[in-house]
């Protein structure tokens, strides 16, 4: 009986963050197109997230790209097949294993980052102060940080794809005796626009979940120092699930169009 309770309690508790959540992402949409618009604000955050995470995106995808080179050969190289690495490193890193890889580690960088912030100023009552001086808190915290996470998480992803199939080409340049030039017209070859646009189109949407979430936990936080904990943590966690759904719908979409 007490199990059955904590399960209803669990589901209710689930449905109803569910429904929070929409509310506030249609609350988004709404803020989105009305005045004032925080240009500077939109590009500050653009340079927090996008430049101060290049290094990280870009070793993750250097070391994506060997690593999978490296464990792809030998068995490649049983079938009388290495030849086609190349083909297959690229499409497989441009098409699912770069964006979803990278997208991770931006929901650790990014989305604990802007639930830390927001719930701090939640706490130290900075975004009632802002209420209070005739500033829309919404539009200037919010808005901007879910446009500057949907807008660079894309070109994030396009540049850690480049750099893995660059340690990729590095590797094959070292066992394979392939040059740099010979790789990446293999890949330029196997690589068409029914790879490249499903999976920009979908990093939009990774995007946006980063930062939606992320602004969610943090504008919803719980008071005290352990309230912007959990709204740190939370807002990675529930990231990453919400990733994975998108990722899933998004290659569901993408077999029904290309067949």
């Amino acid at each position: 009986m007490a199990q059955s309770f904590t399960m209803t309690k669990n589901l209710r508790s689930f449905f109803t963050e569910i429904g929070a959540l929409s509310n506030f992402a249609g609350r988004f949409f709404r803020e989105l197109f009305s005045r004032p618009f925080e240009f500077k604000e939109f590009l500050r955050q653009c340079y927090q997230m996008g430049n101060k995470s290049l290094l990280l995106v870009g070793e993750t995808g250097f070391i994506l790209g060997l690593v999978f080179t490296l464990q792809s050969r030998p068995t490649l190289e049983e079938f009388g097949a290495s030849s086609w690495i190349p083909n297959m490193i690229s499409i497989s890193i441009v098409r699912e294993i770069g964006p979803v890889i990278i997208a991770l580690i931006c929901a650790g960088r990014i989305g604990s980052s802007i639930g830390a912030e927001l719930g701090s100023m939640k706490v130290t009552e900075q975004i009632d102060a802002m209420e209070v001086s005739g500033t829309n808190p919404f539009k200037y915290l919010v808005v901007t940080r879910i446009l500057a996470a949907s807008l660079m998480l894309p070109l994030l992803i396009l540049f850690g794809d480049l750099v893995a199939l660059i340690g990729s080409a590095l590797v094959e340049n070292i066992k394979g005796q392939v040059s740099f030039l010979l790789y990446f017209n293999q890949v330029f070859g196997a690589l068409g626009f029914r790879d490249l646009l499903p999976a920009t189109g979908k990093s939009f949407f990774f995007g946006f979940a980063i930062g939606l979430v992320g602004c969610f936990k943090g504008y919803n936080s719980g008071k005290g120092t352990a309230g912007v904990g959990r709204a740190s943590n939370s807002a990675v966690v529930y990231t990453s699930m919400l990733l994975f759904i998108i990722d899933f719908i998004a290659v569901f979409l993408t077999q029904l169009i290309y067949g």
